[in-house]
């Protein structure tokens, strides 16, 4: 029987950001890098993958441990990060792993006869006389490798351009032979940085970081995190390394810019840095990105939205959702997890994540621990919103409670709407179960849950009656 699928579409306790999705045979499978719960970096995990079948995109399986940090000859101890991966098929049909580590501004390449590894290390990126890509006169450092094979030739998209550093240029695209190491064509700018963007048509979304690319019929899809990080953006042109014109935005981790339910400025979420790409699964399209967990910009979680691409095209920008990979609504009754929250926010809106007011996803344990993840840190004006659900009939909501507050539970199917419940919650340091009635009408609808009281709160599930 299918699973109904949430966001994040893999369980609550795992941590995979920058994910770059692939349709092989009948299931996709996500590759990205590895943050753990409570960690005081970025990618600090060995390189693990996730597949679903193409059918059931709620059924996601572990595939294990595809690239250890300790397989590069550069990190034989494993202190360096695995930053984050692409992979491509080659010519001889086996997949090749592109990734860069964290202290080293060289592509390494790693390669599986399968899609799911595990990877061996195969070698680094290099010019014909040797000299490693990066390192070169001129060069600029890589990062984020991004590929895509057509052919013979494997073209590499890289590069890191933060504000006020003018000795980074833009995104680049390189050449590569059918090897999949040597540089055939060395790079070029396909996207501006912001300190070289004026007059160019990014101005406002010009490329951080994150580079990926797709290519949809004759066009080629040039997807990256913008200078204000929360967005996922994308270029469009019938080149693979020249003549990228700006598309739009694809995606926000804090619904900046969306204006179909609340004021174009107003962030839903706390956002952060962004990394992700698209996919084609069966007939329609979806973007991959990721959400911030616990607090912090170092406990990524992979989430997804279904995308329309018009007749011209462009590609409007996908609302967060709690439902993304669902393929329509989820069932307007039972008892869901309080993590699959898209929308988390106070009375005092921020677009980035931080800060000891503002409610988070959380976990108990330590890293690796299976306890479901909660909302915690929910204070007076703290506001979960869960999207959307195909209501018939409910009468009643129950939430599963517990920390050191009394207040009540006010509920909304707008994030400004009229209220219609509330449900009192008491002290207690164990989570305990409170309901009352609502008026919820029949048909398509989101859920937001606004806690009015004092003390601090966690929530674990509600359940629409």
């Amino acid at each position: 029987m299918k699973k109904q699928a949430f966001n994040p579409y893999l369980p609550s306790w795992e941590y995979i950001p920058d994910g770059e999705p692939y349709v092989f045979g009948d299931r996709v499978y996500v590759y990205g890098s590895h943050d753990f719960f409570n960690g005081f970096a970025f990618c600090l995990g060995d390189y693990v993958c996730w597949s679903a079948p193409v059918e059931d995109l709620g059924n996601w399986r572990y595939e294990g441990i595809i690239y250890p940090r300790n397989a590069d000859p550069l990190n034989p101890e494993g202190k360096m990060c695995l930053f984050a991966p692409d992979v491509t098929v080659g010519p001889d049909g086996r997949y090749y792993l592109y990734y860069v580590l964290n202290e080293v501004s060289i592509v390494s390449v790693a390669v599986s006869d399968t899609p799911a590894g595990r990877y061996r290390f195969y070698g680094y990126v290099h010019y014909p006389d040797g000299t490693l890509l990066g390192r070169r006169e001129g060069d600029e450092p890589q990062f984020d490798p991004g590929v895509l094979t057509e052919g013979d030739r494997t073209y590499l998209y890289t590069g890191f351009c933060g504000r006020g550093d003018r000795s980074r240029t833009g995104a680049m695209a390189t050449v590569l032979g059918p090897d999949m190491l040597t540089v055939q064509e060395g790079p070029v700018f396909v996207a501006p940085g912001c300190e070289y963007s004026q007059g160019t048509g990014f101005e406002g979304h010009e490329f951080f970081e994150a580079p990926s690319i797709r290519k949809v019929g004759e066009t080629y899809y040039f997807i990256y995190s913008s200078i204000v990080m929360h967005e996922l953006c994308y270029a469009v042109s019938r080149e693979p390394t020249k003549g990228f014109v700006y598309g739009g935005v694809l995606v926000s981790n804090c619904d900046l810019n969306i204006s179909s339910y609340k004021p174009a400025n107003r962030p839903m979420a706390y956002g952060a840095n962004n990394h992700g790409s698209m996919v084609q699964i069966g007939e329609d399209w979806y973007i991959f990105y990721h959400r911030h967990t616990n607090g912090t910009w170092y406990s990524r979680q992979g989430c997804a939205e279904k995308l329309t691409i018009l007749p011209d095209g462009s590609i409007p920008q996908a609302e967060i959702t709690s439902c993304g990979l669902n393929n329509g609504p989820l069932l307007g009754k039972g008892e869901y997890p309080a993590y699959i929250a898209c929308h988390l926010f106070t009375d005092t809106p921020s677009v980035y994540v931080g800060g000891d007011r503002f409610p988070r996803i959380m976990q108990d344990g330590r890293d690796g621990d299976r306890d479901p993840a909660y909302v915690g840190n929910i204070q007076d004006s703290a506001t979960m919103g869960y999207k959307y659900f195909d209501c018939h009939g409910v009468g009643r909501i129950r939430l599963t409670v517990r920390g050191y507050g009394q207040g009540v539970f006010e509920v909304r199917t707008a994030w400004n709407g009229a209220v219609v419940g509330e449900i009192p919650v008491n002290y207690a340091s164990y989570w305990g179960e409170y309901s009352a009635p609502v008026s919820i009408p029949d048909g398509v609808q989101a859920i937001y849950l606004t806690y009015r009281g004092d003390g601090n709160k966690g929530l674990k599930s509600f359940a629409l009656l």
